[in-house]
């Protein structure tokens, strides 16, 4: 099969979406900040190995890549399509997330908080080439960290994580509080 990509803008400046017409993971999702994270993933390396890339997201067909702001996208957009084109025929789709990435205990409050962020927070942040991870929750005081093109963006420190709390107070608890990691 001809792997095709199609580029799409996020609200970050410094990330941009790559959708292609082949699944790039099966279930949930992966961001990696660094290339000592995704050991295993060669096509996550081959895109660190660019220019001032800082994270690599994998969520369904996309792909989301971050930098640091010092590249310029029309030269990073078509060397990070011509990896891959080049490595996704040879990349396997059934990640994992390692054991280095967080290991939330899934409590009955967690699995609640991410079944309302399922269904009304992700989606968009998904459309957008980011996502949420749920890191904890202690004495109504909730950590998330932003992934994918979520992470650094302007928006994401303050309206998202807004609406985020606003969410979740009205669903779940009137006096939680959300932090972003």
């Amino acid at each position: 099969m001809e792997v095709k990509c199609k580029t799409e803008m996020t609200p970050n400046p410094n990330a941009l979406k790559f959708v292609t017409n082949v699944t790039v993971i099966n279930e949930d999702r992966i961001s990696y900040e660094s290339i000592d994270e995704c050991e295993g993933n060669p096509l996550a390396q081959s895109i660190f190995e660019l220019p001032n890339v800082t994270m690599v997201h994998f969520f369904e067909n996309v792909i989301t890549v971050t930098q640091n702001g010092s590249s310029d996208w029309s030269e990073l957009e078509s060397s990070v399509k011509d990896k891959l084109i080049e490595k996704i025929p040879s990349h396997d789709p059934n990640l994992t997330k390692s054991a280095s990435s967080s290991n939330v205990e899934m409590t009955p409050e967690i699995q609640k908080i991410n079944e309302i962020l399922d269904n009304t927070i992700r989606p968009y942040l998904q459309g957008d080439g980011g996502d949420l991870e749920v890191l904890g929750l202690e004495n109504n005081r909730l950590v998330v960290r932003y992934q994918g093109a979520c992470g650094g963006c302007p928006s994401a420190t303050m309206g998202t994580l807004q609406a985020i709390e606003g969410v979740l107070r009205e669903q779940f608890h009137p006096e939680l509080e959300v932090h972003a990691m």
